[in-house]
């Protein structure tokens, strides 16, 4: 009878950065929606301008932290990495939006 190999795989876990940049883009990307809703219902307004604002740059500097999270989370050892590409890419196009939004105005 032939001999019968059993290979058993380790259980492998998301790497926490690239979790946190997920979380991170989704997050901007709320952020940027609600920056949307402000500039519609609040356009007469002055001081929605500075909330615009204020929303606007909290928006870009969690997708930039987000993507460095996912940049950096990639040498995790014996880690799996879908979460890490997914916030990397995610987090580079918010940026990417946002820098497009920003030239669109100035």
């Amino acid at each position: 009878m032939a001999k019968r190999y059993r290979y058993s795989f380790a259980q492998q876990k998301q790497a926490e950065g690239g979790i946190y940049s997920v979380v991170l883009a989704v997050i901007s990307f709320v952020l940027f929606l609600a920056a949307v809703a402000v500039s519609f219902f609040l356009q007469e307004y002055v001081i929605s301008q500075a909330l615009i604002g204020g929303i606007s740059v909290c928006a870009i500097l969690l997708a930039f932290y987000g993507f460095i999270m996912g940049m950096v989370s990639f040498s995790a050892k014996d880690r799996i990495h879908s979460y890490c590409t997914a916030g990397a890419i995610a987090n580079g196009l918010i940026m990417v939006g946002w820098l497009g939004l920003y030239l669109l105005g100035v």
